[in-house]
């Protein structure tokens, strides 16, 4: 049995010819183009929906510029509107805290007036007692702080007659008087800057 198994010939193979290998070289060229082709299809699927995300990313993008653009637009209106609003608050403030200070000191203006009246009948004699003496330094501590508070009087006698500051309650006609002039003061007149707090009282000549 030993013998037969080792004088069983072996199977050669069968040598490839040229023109088989040739052959099989030729198939292996076309089958190689369609195996490449395949991915290069794939890619082109996946390049065509990357540029529609890129093209709706684009859309997007510009839909969110119009919209910053339109929320900044309303934003530097908002800032201008504020900003308006915060300068005509604080005009107005101001205007009433003026007006405010100027009715405070218009009424006491007729305390002033009383304290002048009463230093006219101050003789020398009476000058020297205590009551004439703080008369004079009350009436000295009232103008200065007047003075301090950004009260004038308004010049008036021997001025032209200027009825936004003046006002006229007589009048007389002397030809050695110019024309329109103050000839005399009934009645002081206050301003503190540009308003009049009380018109100056007078008399016009002519």
């Amino acid at each position: 049995m030993e013998e037969n198994k080792n004088n069983i010939p072996e199977t050669e193979e069968e040598p490839v010819s040229a023109e088989t290998e040739a052959t099989e070289n030729e198939a292996a060229a076309e089958d190689a183009p369609e195996a490449e082709e395949k991915p290069a299809k794939g890619e082109k699927k996946k390049l065509k929906k990357a540029e529609a995300e890129i093209a709706e990313l684009k859309k997007q993008l510009a839909s969110k510029d119009i919209e910053l653009a339109e929320l900044n637009d309303k934003y530097m209106r908002l800032c201008a509107e504020y900003d308006n609003f915060r300068k005509r608050t604080a005009k107005e403030l101001e205007s009433k805290a003026a007006d405010a200070a100027c009715d405070t000191l218009s009424q006491i203006l007729p305390v002033l007036d009383n304290l002048e009246r009463a230093a006219q009948y101050n003789t020398e004699d009476s000058a020297e007692t205590p009551m004439g003496k703080g008369l004079e330094l009350t009436l000295k501590s009232f103008a200065e702080t007047l003075a301090k508070l950004g009260v004038c009087e308004i010049e008036a006698e021997g001025k032209q007659f200027d009825p936004n500051i003046h006002n006229a309650v007589m009048h007389v006609e002397d030809e050695n008087l110019g024309e329109n002039e103050v000839v005399e003061v009934f009645m002081k007149g206050y301003a503190k800057g540009d308003k009049v707090l009380r018109h100056s009282m007078v008399k016009v000549a002519n």
